[in-house]
């Protein structure tokens, strides 16, 4: 196949793909993905994906892009599934079986779907519908899934149940608030790498700085720095100290210090920081006793005057964590008189009482005095996202109304299986005692559950409660397979749109690069059919054709520009460019910049206005599983004789999430087809298992495949196996349930992080693991169904 390379990005992609109908566009053309800008042409037949020119370290999951477009696992075709058609909607257990599936044509489909939302409706009223969409499907501001979906179900029908935070930091959104601000202050408007290349002495980072995750970002991402922001830092003299249990988690150019600390302990290990800092008058007094509220109460706990009466000494954090007493107490007497970043991943909160290390960095960094000190204190996320670490721009971006929804129930967005098993059960959530609604119908684009989400099978008896499950989709994913009616949606490719981002100062005209797949549709067309079908097509489209609603929403842009006399050109001669500069603010350090200035006149947006060291408001919730201050809460789904091993299920390096788990470059990264699961030798060797040999993990909630491969740069007594892995179900030998393919998620427990935030706790579990030495299985996760007929 040709290879073509841009004479400047010196990057260069070769597959093979054909536009539909044979026709080939004439040249390259503009467009933008989550993991970076792009653009595309296609010679004699083949696709050539080229990064922006100006990109200094472009994300090579641009490569998936063109073996992908005409892949054998995208939807071609409307599809239902037969035991829908003959049965007729209601609870399933052979939903999700590899159930046949027959196809239908567009308009038959959509009558369908449209009178089954007026049936549900009509019976049980708008709060029996849920959304599901988590918004990750395309960087475009108007093909925004979640946007799209809200839209419809709010224009169309009234409401819906709804989801509220995220996999992702489902944990920090809700405390934050409570303790400093908001996530998108903390996270967005706090440090910038430019700070840290100037100013930081050292980045303390609990979970890493992974460039995996700081090189993708929603709506896009022009520039990728990072890892030249931390090489330039690092050689000025900044410290990076990687406080994780895979030594892979920061990059080589940071020239890290890898602290291994035992999974789930990083709350511990704070304790024994903050104990020599406090019995060794190392803290910041004047700052603690000025900027924060409730100081004196969590110093007792710290010290053992309160609570479980337990000094957190290095020595109590060293049996905890995994680290050596010196080396905890060494690392605290090198942290004051510098200019100290604590940075906690998205990664520690993923777990089982995930809110303590994220409420304990903050205060390890008020007692060090540096909270708004430019490139010092704390920076919640940095490294997880591109939208971390860099300033927001000065104008706006567009997004999509959604309208008003009318449904008051929610539910925080890990708890979908709760609430499909348990409806008219009470949870609790952030001080609210709440109930879960009976949801009859599902509507899910955008997303795919079967990787977001945990205990997999338990999922499926979930999904299996549902009379009727909609999914609009590119792939036969595992959440397709489990729909009753599956829509067969373009990738973005095949789309138009405009590809922006709150921190990136480019806004990119994103060009159609092929023809729809097959009868593939845009989610915009397919719901403004069905809004027809329910009279409602004028309050769904307001009149507006795709290319008309770009126009509108760039419109918002323009003017943002024109008002700050700005380059501002019209619709037409940007979509001519192909691309904007975007106008970015100062780099002011936010609200906690404002606030270390003028405590009085910025107060923080928490009830003292200081940092809450202890929350009155969080005590007085009376959670036994997160308490009125941080504190160290030992976890209940550790190791045990029988899976001794601690899993760490990560984000995966080799795709965003599962999203084209199919292209040429995640399949290339694979090993027989299977996901690669991360070993220390000496935890191999006890089993005798070697480099590349498929070994089975389990525990009581399920078992997967996988290949091994053997590495020190992980903790002794930890695997580490990323999610994205497209959910392939099947049995081994002797007849128990397996993931063929490797999603750890069958193996992962499904309970809130606390009553406090129910956030997801899919970073860690126990498992055990052996040697797989019966015949190997096909993975089948990317063979589409063929269609049947009816009879």
């Amino acid at each position: 196949m040709p290879s073509h390379q841009h004479p400047l990005a010196g990057v260069q992609v070769v597959e093979s793909c054909h536009v539909a109908g044979g026709q080939q566009a004439p040249k390259l053309r503009p467009h933008s993905s989550h993991w970076g800008v792009f653009s595309a042409e296609w010679h004699d037949g083949a696709l050539t994906v080229l990064p922006h020119p100006r990109d200094p370290d472009p994300n090579p999951l641009i490569d998936n892009f063109a073996s992908a477009l005409h892949h054998r696992a995208r939807v071609t075709t409307p599809m239902v599934r037969r035991g829908w058609l003959e049965r007729g909607p209601g609870p399933d257990p052979q939903r999700g079986e590899r159930d046949d599936f027959v196809a239908i044509p567009w308009a038959e489909v959509l009558d369908r779907l449209a009178a089954e939302l007026r049936r549900v409706k009509d019976r049980y009223g708008i709060n029996s519908i849920f959304g599901g969409s988590y918004g990750w499907s395309s960087a475009g501001r108007f093909h925004h899934a979640q946007s799209q979906l809200h839209r419809f179900l709010n224009t169309t029908l009234g409401g819906y149940v709804r989801s509220v935070n995220s996999y992702s930091a489902g944990a920090s959104e809700v405390l934050l608030p409570h303790i400093l601000g908001s996530l998108d202050q903390i996270a967005r408007r706090a440090v910038t790498w430019d700070q840290i290349v100037e100013h930081t002495d050292v980045v303390l980072a609990f979970g890493g700085l992974a460039l995996k995750n700081s090189r993708v970002a929603s709506g896009g991402i022009s520039r990728h720095t990072e890892r030249g922001d931390m090489a330039k830092a690092a050689a000025r003299g900044c410290r990076f100290i990687s406080v994780s249990p895979l030594a892979t988690d920061s990059p080589s150019e940071a020239r890290p210090q890898w602290l291994p600390v035992t999974p789930g302990t990083d709350s511990a290990l704070m304790l024994g920081l903050l104990f020599t800092l406090v019995s060794e008058g190392r803290h910041d007094r004047d700052f603690l006793a000025h900027y924060c509220e409730g100081w004196p109460e969590f110093e007792d706990y710290v010290m053992g005057r309160s609570r479980d009466g337990i000094p957190k000494t290095a020595a109590w954090a060293s049996a905890i964590c995994g680290l050596p007493e010196r080396a905890i107490t060494a690392l605290a007497r090198a942290l004051p008189g510098k200019r100290v970043l604590v940075v906690v991943a998205h990664s520690l909160q993923r777990s089982e009482h995930g809110e303590q290390p994220v409420w304990m960095a903050a205060v390890l960094a008020a007692a060090l005095g540096q909270l708004g000190l430019p490139g010092g204190g704390y920076a919640y996320a940095l490294g997880t996202l591109a939208h971390y670490g860099r300033r927001m721009n000065a104008v706006m971006v567009p997004a999509l109304a959604q309208g008003d929804n009318a449904v008051k129930a929610f539910i925080p967005c890990a708890r979908i299986t709760d609430m499909l098993l348990h409806p008219g059960a009470t949870f609790d959530y952030n001080g609210q005692r709440l109930t879960y609604p009976h949801v009859r119908l599902a509507y899910w684009i955008g997303g795919n559950p079967f990787h977001h989400h945990q205990d997999l099978y338990r999922l499926r008896d979930a999904f299996r409660t549902l009379d009727t499950l909609v999914v609009h989709e590119s792939g036969w994913t595992a959440t397709a397979r489990h729909a009753d009616i599956v829509l067969p949606a373009t990738l973005t490719l095949e789309r138009e749109d405009i590809g922006a981002a709150p921190t990136d100062p480019l806004m990119v005209a994103m060009h159609r690069i092929a023809e729809p797949h097959g009868l593939a549709r845009d989610d915009y067309d397919i719901f403004a059919d069905i809004a027809e079908r329910l009279g409602a097509r004028q309050a769904y489209t307001e009149g507006r054709s795709s290319r008309q609603w770009l126009e509108l929403l760039y419109e918002k842009t323009r003017r943002g520009l024109q008002a700050k006399g700005l380059d501002a050109p019209s619709f037409d001669v940007f979509w001519q460019r192909g691309e904007l500069a975007l106008p970015q603010q100062a780099d002011d350090g936010g609200i906690l910049r404002a606030f270390r200035e003028d405590p009085v006149g910025h107060p923080l947006p928490t009830p003292s206005g200081k940092v809450q060291i202890t929350s009155p408001t969080i005590a007085g919730f009376g959670y036994a599983d997160c308490p009125g201050h941080p504190a160290w809460l030992p976890p209940t789904d550790g190791p045990t004789p029988d899976h001794p091993l601690y899993l760490v299920a990560n984000q995966p390096a080799t795709r965003l999430h599962s999203q084209l788990d199919f292209g040429a470059h995640s399949a290339s990264q694979k090993r027989n087809g299977r996901e690669v699961c991360a070993m220390h030798p000496a935890d191999a060797a006890e089993r005798g298992i070697s480099e590349g040999h498929i070994v089975r993990l389990f525990n009581t909630r399920g078992a997967c495949l996988a290949s091994v491969t053997l590495t020190e740069n992980i903790r002794q007594g930890v695997l580490q196996l990323p999610t994205g892995a497209w959910f392939d179900p099947g049995t081994d030998s002797q007849g128990r349930p397996l993931c063929l393919h490797g999603n750890p998620n069958v193996l992962t427990r499904d309970q809130g992080t606390s009553s406090l935030t129910q956030g997801c706790s899919g970073q860690l579990t126990a498992v055990q693991v052996e040697r797989f030495d019966e015949v190997l299985p096909d993975v089948r996760a990317f063979d589409p169904p063929v269609p049947v007929a009816m009879g």
